[in-house]
């Protein structure tokens, strides 16, 4: 996953996950959610996007694979104490 000029500096690198709070903020709003869970979110999906899961180009059963793995680790966020 060398890509652009500097893709040799660290090849574990996957990628960017940017966030407009802006839009997290207007998305959460439209939804009747809390900002913090849009973001959250929106970390999620990015990262599995990172990973390697779609859901635009994909057939309905990868889409519904990487819906299931989103709230599967929404879940694990809600539910996880790091003491």
């Amino acid at each position: 996953m060398a890509e652009g000029e500097f893709g040799s500096i660290n090849p574990q690198i996957l990628g960017d996950i940017v966030i407009s709070v802006e839009t997290a903020s207007r998305d959460a709003s439209a939804g009747q959610l809390d900002l913090m869970d849009e973001i959250e979110f929106l970390l999620i999906h990015g990262l599995l996007h990172l990973l390697g899961y779609d859901h635009e180009e994909a057939a309905a059963k990868k889409a519904a694979e990487m819906k299931a793995r989103e709230r599967e680790l929404f879940f694990f966020l809600r539910h996880c104490h790091l003491d």
